[in-house]
């Protein structure tokens, strides 16, 4: 009789882990919306780090959530300059400044954002062998884009972690593949 309990309550805690992981990469985020793109006035889209400039009439997908954070979510790691005058735009949603691109510093897609609530805490991003803590400093926005205050760029999309060149060299990730990269990351 005990071995049947032990083995029904281990059936169960192995369900229940079984489900949980399920549930964790099982949730969707789904597009909110779509916006059309505009065209830059001449010399408004910055180019800096690969960025892309929205083109006339094009259909850009929004979304107001992101992934499921988990030990391990998975993003889209991409480049971006936290300096004034470069791809990044106007100062950081975060504490109104502008970062070093030497040091560590991210924007996370709208959702992972989630109204500022991760703001100057630290996550941790891991590829290529390595690992590297940076600080949370923006948004990447997952539901505008196409005009002035995003440098005419279209959104992003729900899965980006958009990072400093001091994160790319933490990584390892050398200087010519620098622009997008499958990652994970948690919470530090």
């Amino acid at each position: 009789m005990k071995t049947f309990g032990l083995k029904a309550s281990l059936l169960l805690i192995a369900i229940l882990v079984f489900t949980d992981c399920l549930n964790v990469e099982g949730q969707v985020c789904h597009p909110s919306g779509k916006i059309r793109g505009k065209k830059p006035p001449p010399g408004e889209c910055n180019q800096g780090n690969d960025s892309d400039c929205c083109k006339e009439g094009k259909l850009y997908t929004t979304y107001k959530c992101s992934p499921t954070v988990s030990s391990h979510s998975k993003a889209y790691l991409t480049l971006n300059g936290f300096e004034k005058d470069e791809d990044g735009g106007a100062p950081s949603e975060c504490d109104n400044h502008y970062h070093s691109d030497d040091t560590p510093v991210v924007a996370l897609s709208t959702g992972w954002y989630n109204k500022g609530s991760r703001c100057l805490n630290n996550i941790t991003i891991s590829a290529n062998g390595r690992s590297v803590v940076a600080m949370v400093v923006d948004e990447c926005d997952s539901t505008m884009g196409c005009d002035s205050d995003h440098d005419y760029q279209p959104p992003c999309t729900n899965n980006i972690i958009d990072a400093s060149r001091a994160v790319w060299k933490a990584l390892g990730v050398p200087h010519d593949q620098w622009g997008g990269l499958d990652i994970t990351w948690t919470d530090a």
